[in-house]
């Protein structure tokens, strides 16, 4: 018999990792758990194969070529103590920074810890390749001012100008349950297991610090960040995303997409602003729509992708050409048209939106659409014109229902092992 004394629950757990209240005081903090993980990387080499690298000028998953799987969660912050909140942000960078390599959340894992704790990880991912996994992580307005106004964490006068809570649109029928939130965290993935478990375990940590909104699983891209890579297709199978932002427009990502010294607090240069809008589509109705309304309501050929009128998907729309009745080819209606930056004083957005099913809707239907992701520089000049033009005149929208809505701030990259998420705004 072993003449080692028993170790308690309460030791094993001290034993097993360090907490979010405590992570700030221990030596090397969140940066020595990043360089564990990228320590551990170099010596694992095929660990980290199909990796995102992590740190960066900016966040990974933006210009990221958009993957396959994605679970975007909003967190409400339940805490009032400004010093756990930041501890536990250190304490999400290094399990990000591990995960996204390929490793678990934890520096013990999901078996390797003191069996009488539970594990540093949940260790559904065990196994699992990193699977081009980012985590996207940014603040909404109410963590600078609550829905009673209080500055809880003395950061009120750090809100960006153009972090300015969105306008009512024309036809919303948002729930507030599904809208808004303090943090929120995007996981994108080619592996549904890997992004669940990526949310799964941020959730974990956060307990008692963050307590989870909504949250939302999304399948099929539904736009293209990247030239390489072919334009997929939403729930009405039409093309989506042909004019997107590409991560090879280097002028136009400076111009649309980054914030840029000036704009608003330094806190934010190189972040961009994030918009969220959960949109179900009333897909029996359309299902039940000719081919030839479907394309005038888009304003698309549905099988090549071109503006109508024209012949192959990237061609530009000639909104100026008449049909055979002195008509325009692309209606005044067409979505093609009202979404067209000519439309919008030059405005684009950079989608990277994902199609979704919600079971049904115990009417026979199902709760199925698009959750839309658009990141650009400022919504007041992007997004907010975009969407009121298309709210107000889109055909489109005798099929849509904007149910969700949510906006927020994504600061820059994580620089390296010694910086972490929020640490300009909270330094």
């Amino acid at each position: 018999m072993s003449n080692a004394a028993p170790v308690s629950r309460r030791r094993a757990i001290a034993l097993a990792g360090v907490g979010v209240a405590g992570v700030a005081g221990v030596a090397g903090g969140a940066g020595a758990l990043i360089q564990g993980a990228a320590d551990h990387a170099s010596a694992n080499p095929g660990a980290a194969a199909g990796a995102v690298p992590f740190h960066g000028a900016h966040q990974a998953g933006i210009t990221t070529p958009a993957q396959d799987r994605l679970h975007f969660v909003a967190f409400d912050v339940i805490t009032k103590d400004r010093a756990r909140l930041v501890a536990m942000l250190q304490e999400w960078t290094a399990a990000a920074a591990r995960m996204t390599a390929g490793h678990d959340a934890g520096v013990f894992g999901a078996v390797g810890g003191v069996p009488e704790a539970p594990p540093d990880d949940t260790g559904e991912a065990l196994g699992l390749p990193p699977s081009q996994l980012t985590l996207t992580v940014g603040f909404g307005p109410t963590l600078f001012r609550d829905a009673q106004g209080r500055d809880r964490f003395g950061i009120a006068d750090r809100r960006p100008p153009a972090l300015a809570d969105l306008p009512h649109f024309a036809g919303d029928a948002l729930r507030p349950e599904l809208s808004g939130g303090d943090i929120c965290v995007q996981a994108c993935a080619n592996d549904p297991q890997v992004a669940v478990h990526a949310i799964r375990n941020l959730a974990r940590i956060g307990m008692g610090v963050v307590s989870v909104r909504w949250s939302q699983l999304g399948f099929g891209r539904t736009s293209s960040t990247s030239r390489e890579q072919a334009t997929p297709r939403n729930l009405f199978g039409f093309k989506d995303g042909t004019a997107n932002l590409k991560a090879e427009d280097a002028d136009l990502l400076r111009d649309q997409l980054w914030a840029q010294p000036g704009d608003g607090p330094d806190w934010m240069t190189g972040g961009s602003y994030l918009v969220t809008r959960k949109i179900r589509m009333q897909i029996e109705t359309w299902d039940r729509s000719s081919l030839a309304e479907q394309e005038q309501i888009v304003g698309r050929a549905k099988g090549s992708g071109a503006p109508l009128g024209r012949r192959q998907e990237f061609d530009e729309p000639d909104f100026a050409a008449p049909d055979a009745d002195g008509q325009p080819v692309i209606p005044e209606t067409a979505h093609v048209r009202l979404a067209h930056p000519s439309r919008n004083n030059g405005a684009h957005l950079l989608r990277r939106g994902y199609n979704f099913v919600d079971g049904s809707d115990g009417l026979g239907r199902l709760d199925a659409g698009l959750f839309f992701i658009a990141y650009q520089r400022d919504p007041r000049r992007q997004f907010v014109p975009i969407q009121t033009q298309l709210s107000r005149h889109d055909a489109m929208n005798e099929y849509l229902r904007h149910v969700s809505s949510a906006l927020f701030a994504c600061p820059p990259g994580v620089r390296d092992a010694g910086d972490h998420w929020g640490r300009a705004l909270f330094g």
